[in-house]
């Protein structure tokens, strides 16, 4: 399945990785045409999967040392919305 920017299904998901330092907010994947990974802070932004697993399998091919993981775009758009 192939990844987007933009939501396609009620279940989108997204990777993040948590914070790096104590001013540092979570970072999440943003996938580029040629599959390179960049990292923003705006889950809006962040490249969207299909489902959960797609996300997680994502996370999964990371480098281990991003401890990257994935979570429901939904949830996370709107936790951020609150602060």
């Amino acid at each position: 399945m192939t990844p987007s920017t933009l939501p396609t299904t009620a279940n989108a998901a997204v990777v993040a990785r948590p914070m790096l330092g104590a001013v540092d907010g979570e970072q999440y994947l943003q996938l580029t045409p040629d599959g390179q990974a960049l990292w923003t802070r705006d889950p809006r932004a962040a490249t969207n999967f299909e489902s959960m697993r797609e996300a997680t399998r994502a996370a999964m091919r990371l480098p281990s040392a991003l401890h990257a993981f994935s979570l429901p775009l939904r949830s996370e758009i709107s936790a951020r919305s609150l602060h």
